[in-house]
């Protein structure tokens, strides 16, 4: 579980975050989504320690992260994997290499061990024996796969997601959301998706916290977030003509 509480950020004299409140469930996806400029991935850079807060603090299974000393988030860092925008392979190094990385970081594992690591988590994203295919020979959806199987190979207590589907098509969307959603249970990880994709908020939004103007304006589920009584939700809901059809 991870928590926030009362953060706020600012930039100069934009206030990016004002008091932000709120908890990320063990065992759950959870969405952070909203509309360009609303704070989702400067709250996430929080969450992560790539910015600091100007006030409020951020716990992990009620260990403080934010403003502590760098040891202590290194130690908590060591516990989470992240799967970025674009998946961030490295051009440099083949698939196998890419995945094993965290592992040769983070860990004192022989290379059997953590060649027998790689080997799992490729399988567990569906992508056995590709590992010596460089990531040019990659499609955009193996990419994420593969970014997957990177984020998850140094068995992480916390996932953090930013916008896993961007630049996919929608039945390979539906495949990674899928298998986010199936790692996040099966593991039982606490997973935050910073997301935009509506298909994404109906289908795996266990928790959802819909940010507008720096503001945690709702908080909800996928089972109540059609129904909800929020104008500026509502207003980046149904923004294009299929979800208006839905609202219909």
């Amino acid at each position: 579980m991870i928590k926030i509480e009362h953060i706020s950020k600012s930039f100069g004299e934009r206030l990016v975050l004002d008091d932000i409140t709120a908890t990320f469930e063990r065992g759950k996806t959870n969405l952070i989504i909203g509309q360009s400029g609303s704070g989702k991935t400067v709250l996430t850079k929080i969450c992560i320690g790539l910015f600091e807060p100007d006030s409020g603090i951020v716990t992990f299974d009620d260990r403080p992260f934010s403003n502590t000393k760098e040891k202590h988030k290194i130690d908590i860092r060591k516990e989470m994997g992240v799967l970025f925008q674009g998946g961030a392979l490295f051009d440099s190094m083949n698939v196998e290499e890419n995945v094993m990385f965290p592992l040769n970081m983070f860990t004192d594992m022989s290379y059997e061990e953590k060649l027998e690591r790689v080997n799992f988590c490729l399988n567990r994203v569906n992508l056995s024996g590709i590992n010596n295919l460089a990531t040019s020979e990659l499609s955009g959806g193996m990419m994420k796969r593969v970014a997957i199987a990177r984020a998850i190979s140094n068995s992480p207590k916390y996932l953090f997601c930013d916008e896993p589907n961007s630049g996919l098509d929608p039945v390979t969307s539906e495949l990674i959301d899928d298998l986010i959603s199936e790692i996040t249970e099966e593991y039982d990880m606490t997973t935050i998706i910073n997301t935009h994709d509506i298909n994404s908020v109906l289908k795996i939004g266990q928790t959802i916290n819909f940010l507008h103007k720096g503001k945690l304006w709702w908080q909800g589920d996928n089972k109540s977030v059609l129904n909800a009584d929020n104008k500026e939700l509502n207003d980046f809901l149904f923004s294009t003509e299929l979800t208006k059809r839905i609202k219909i």
